[in-house]
């Protein structure tokens, strides 16, 4: 009974030992020139300072967007590229057009309210109505009052509203938007979060689509007086826009790096380059986007090429509905690729990263494998491991088809931009040239052991299998509400 107990262990052992002493050696020579490489000669801050200042914000289907696409491509072109391509795509997109919000008790003295529209709005709305506080706009709120929101605007908080019950769970503003609109409310008033005045903007569209109806942002200070105006009286408002929608043209650019051995076997690095049009998207997702073009400079420059083969990709139309990385996960579809992507890393406003994570709980001892060595490196880097999954970045359309997904993390973002995402103060001066250099550093190590490891234990997972790995991580209603839950029960 020992023996076979003692033979199953080193069986289990055998299983999880991913990565062989053979390859601890030679990653340790590599990792540490890419430890060199990224410290001496990194340009990914330099790269993004200049984008912002040469070409502005990024809005995907824009003079600026087209730009974007140019610059980065010129970029991994100097950097030696010759496998470099663009992926054009074309879709429905929006753009923000003019609006003006007027709040108030008497319908006849409304105040001009400081205000954004979001995403996806009608390309015209013209309406006047009573407002209504709909709490954390989530399903919940609406089932208290069913009758409560149809017929008027609806005012919600964007998070979780400071004294909400425990477990309150936080659903995006395009969820909340849905949400709204299905117990026939006529417009959404979302209340930012952030102190200071601060406007957000932001898709509002579960499906990348029109909203029926009007969606705008307003300041945490304006939202908080209107809910306390609302105990004590009515409220009217008066929302007037104008936007556009239509078919553009974007292009993701994609450069590749053929694998050694394994060359259909596939790791996709991934960033979206687009941002809104509030400011220039230094942190959402310059910092990622740069950093990923940056990866792939540091690969080019020590001619670095692993066993399986590695994508860098830079995607357009992230802000406007995963636009970008849908176009790529339906075009590996189609030319059955799909299969052949072993893993897809996420670089959305990654910042000085501490560990990886992974959606793959059994990824941890390679993924830990590869953080011992940088840890050897510089000790700041902490080797945490985290697995999860969560939706609303170029990371979903893979994960929906089966493949594992993960990247760097273990850190926040710099200089207090926390409360500037998607506003009007996300500029350069926010970004932290150290943050980013470690996230080439760190992350390059990462995307060479993922690609040259001897197993590659995370598999592709059937179609069975997504859905209950999905109905594992809570993400059967959000997929559900944006009506991507492919699945009958």
């Amino acid at each position: 009974m020992q023996k076979t107990i003692l033979s199953c262990s080193i069986f289990i052992l055998a299983i999880f030992q991913t990565v062989t002493a053979q390859e601890k050696f030679e990653w340790k020579q590599i990792f540490s020139n890419i430890n060199k490489e990224a410290l001496d000669y990194s340009r990914a801050y330099e790269t993004l300072k200049e984008a912002t200042e040469t070409i502005g914000h990024r809005l995907t289907g824009s003079a600026n967007g087209k730009k974007a696409e140019d610059y980065a491509y010129n970029l991994l072109k100097s950097y030696g590229f010759t496998n470099l391509r663009y992926q054009p795509f074309e879709v429905e997109s929006w753009s923000r057009g003019n609006l003006s919000v007027a709040m108030g008790a008497d319908t006849n003295h409304l105040v001009a309210v400081k205000s954004v529209s979001l995403a996806h709005s009608p390309v015209a709305s013209n309406i006047s109505n009573e407002v209504v506080d709909m709490g954390n706009g989530l399903e919940e709120d609406y089932q208290a009052a069913p009758d409560k929101a149809r017929g008027k605007i609806a005012l919600v908080y964007l998070g979780v509203l400071p004294g909400s019950k425990a477990g309150t769970k936080s659903l995006h503003r395009s969820e909340k938007t849905a949400i709204a609109t299905k117990w026939g409310a006529k417009g959404i008033i979302v209340i930012n979060t952030a102190k200071g005045g601060i406007l957000l903007t932001g898709t509002a569209s579960v499906t990348g689509k029109l909203i029926p109806i009007p969606a705008v942002c307003i300041s945490l200070e304006d939202g908080m007086k209107f809910k306390e105006d609302l105990k004590n009286g009515k409220l009217y408002t008066h929302i007037k826009m104008n936007n556009f929608s239509g078919l553009i043209k974007a292009r993701n650019v994609v450069a590749t790096i053929k694998g050694k051995t394994l060359p259909k076997e596939k790791v996709v690095v991934g960033g979206h380059l687009d941002s809104w049009d509030l400011a220039t998207g230094a942190i959402d997702n310059g910092i990622g986007s740069f950093a990923v073009l940056d990866m792939a400079r540091t690969f080019a420059a020590l001619k670095l090429q692993p066993e399986r083969t590695v994508e860098f990709v830079v995607f357009m139309g992230e802000e406007e509905g995963l636009l970008g990385s849908r176009a790529y996960v339906d075009a590996a579809i189609k030319d059955k690729s799909i299969d052949q992507i072993r893993y897809m890393l996420n670089y959305d406003m990654t910042h000085d990263p501490k560990g990886y994570n992974s959606s793959d709980e059994g990824s941890k001892a390679l993924f830990e494998s590869i953080g011992t060595i940088a840890h050897s490196l510089d000790s700041n880097f902490k080797n945490t491991f985290r697995s999860g999954a969560g939706l609303h970045s170029d990371h979903q359309p893979f994960m929906l088809r089966g493949v594992p997904t993960g990247g760097s993390s273990g850190n926040g973002l710099p200089n207090n931009a926390g409360p500037c995402y998607h506003a009007d103060c996300d500029v350069f001066s926010l970004v932290d040239k150290q943050g980013m250099v470690n996230n080439v550093r760190f992350s390059s190590m990462l995307i060479y052991g993922i690609a040259d490891s001897k197993e590659i234990t995370a598999k592709h997972f059937t179609d069975a299998e997504t859905k209950l790995f999905l109905e594992k991580n809570n993400l059967k209603e959000p997929l559900q509400i944006a009506g991507e839950w492919r699945w009958k029960d």
